[in-house]
């Protein structure tokens, strides 16, 4: 539409004057950098108030089968449908097709095995549900809290 080169140091420049403006308390909002990018969230202030006014969405909640999907994809990315139902142990069809249809993940392109599958990663939706700027920023395991008790082991000695 418009054919004029902006400066990346201009763009930086002006993001940063909306972002002082914007802490002023007269908005319920501020700009937020996001999945590689930048973003309007609502103020933590207001986050109650807001909330309640979204509450009908809440009730679209993932099943667990489709975290545990999701998180594979996350973790493993990229990654086929194969390998994810080898990890899980049982058929993800419905799990992926959910994902992708929530937006959450994403077809990155297809594998060069045989039958060529499709390879499945997250999407820039993902990052911004999250609120991460980068997959590197998912937590990990050492991030976790530990368990109290180990698989195998016997609690009670």
């Amino acid at each position: 539409m418009f054919d004029a080169e902006v400066p990346k140091d201009d763009i930086d420049k002006s993001i940063q004057e909306l972002k002082e403006q914007y802490i002023d308390k007269e908005y319920s909002f501020e700009i937020i950098k996001s999945a590689d990018g930048f973003q309007f969230m609502t103020k933590p202030a207001y986050q109650a108030s807001i909330g309640i006014l979204l509450k009908h969405q809440s009730k679209k909640r993932l099943s667990n089968s489709a975290l545990e999907t999701l998180s594979i994809i996350a973790y493993k990315q990229p990654v086929t449908k194969t390998e994810v139902e080898q990890i899980r142990g049982v058929n993800c069809d419905y799990s992926i097709q959910k994902l992708l249809d929530k937006g959450l993940v994403v077809i990155t392109g297809k594998s060069n095995t045989i039958g060529r599958p499709l390879i499945y990663g997250t999407s820039d939706f993902f990052m911004e549900y999250f609120g991460i700027n980068d997959i590197s920023e998912l937590p990990t395991l050492k991030d976790l809290p530990g368990e109290e008790n180990i698989i195998g082991e016997n609690s009670a000695e």
